[in-house]
């Protein structure tokens, strides 16, 4: 164990480079869940919620019934995010079927020179996403999502695909490894009917100078992300303490540790805390806290309520509130 966990540690300080740059669809990079988010995004090797259709695909050949599972959060700068996940067995596997909407209220159109122009946009992204996993054996499982992603603002659109791809293995000497990687697809470039503007292409004398073209805006890559993560629980008597910790490498920034833990009884009541980008270059994410409980409905049913609250360096703070059911 000792050595995993020094292994982890090199990964994030040994091999840490400054990478911080701009991406398409970063709204694929905002955490949902309430119980995953409280335990510092440490949820790689976890994922025993619906919100592992986010977090790792795999998590839900897991999951041994119909679900269904909702999340909101009020973001940063008056932006709302919400994430919804259905999960529905099918035969020997599971299929998953989840979307991430990221709304704003409509802005107001100013110019140059004209900043009263009584005229709106809106802006927006969201991604719709299909999951398949299975469990190849009674000790690992793999999932795969596909993603449809559009992002516009005003009458300009992106749209792209991109892959999740998850597994999880159960160790024989206890902890439960989880590996992930998001967001694999090809680049995103802004297109639409605000990109045409008339131009002069010559200077000689005498020509047109309201020639119809078309602005060129650059290809952007995905917020394509690696995370390797490692979990393992004790109990005592019915009270249960989880630890989670995950590696991440994400292709647009400095290698991280997300560290989380939570303190559960009778399986129905749970605290939860943890760390997120710890050794990120230039850190902005700093701690979490929450809480959650699950009441036993009939039938084997079971409804779960989870609350994060996330504290950053520089911005205000977000809180977050998840329901899920299993039916």
């Amino acid at each position: 164990m000792k050595k995993t966990l020094y292994i982890l540690l090199l990964f994030s300080i040994g091999f840490s480079v400054n990478k911080t740059g701009t991406s398409a669809a970063k709204f694929l990079s905002i955490s949902p869940g309430g119980k995953a988010v409280s335990m510092g995004g440490a949820f790689t090797s976890l994922s025993n919620d619906i919100s592992c259709l986010y977090w790792n695909p795999s998590g839900i050949a897991r999951l041994d019934s119909h679900g269904a599972f909702f999340t909101h959060i009020e973001w940063l700068a008056d932006i709302s995010y919400d994430f919804v996940g259905l999960t529905i067995p099918f035969d020997a596997s599971m299929i998953g079927l989840s979307a991430i909407f990221l709304t704003m209220d409509e802005m107001e159109i100013r110019r140059y020179g004209d900043e009263n122009t009584g005229e709106t946009f809106k802006a927006g992204s969201y991604a719709l996403n299909t999951t398949w996993a299975m469990n190849l054996t009674n000790r690992f499982s793999v999932g795969f999502t596909g993603k449809y992603i559009r992002e516009k603002i005003y009458n300009s659109i992106a749209t792209g695909f991109a892959v999740d791809v998850g597994t999880l293995f159960k160790t024989s000497w206890g902890p439960q490894l989880g590996v992930m990687i998001s967001n694999f697809g090809p680049k995103m470039k802004m297109d639409g009917p605000d990109l045409l503007v008339n131009a002069d292409v010559s200077e000689i004398e005498g020509n047109n100078p309201n020639i119809n073209a078309e602005l060129s805006t650059d290809l952007f890559t995905l917020p394509l992300v690696l995370r390797f993560g490692l979990s393992d629980y004790f109990k005592i008597k019915d009270f249960i303490t989880t630890w989670s910790i995950d590696a991440v490498n994400p292709i647009d920034n400095s290698e991280y540790l997300n560290l989380g833990f939570e303190f559960s009884l009778w399986e129905h009541f749970c605290l939860r805390m943890g760390a997120k980008s710890l050794f990120m270059y230039q850190r902005e994410e700093l701690f979490t806290l929450g809480m959650g409980s699950k009441i036993d409905l009939f039938s084997g049913k079971c409804l779960s309520f989870d609350y994060s609250y996330e504290s950053f360096k520089y911005l205000p703070s977000t809180h977050q509130f998840s329901i899920g059911i299993n039916y």
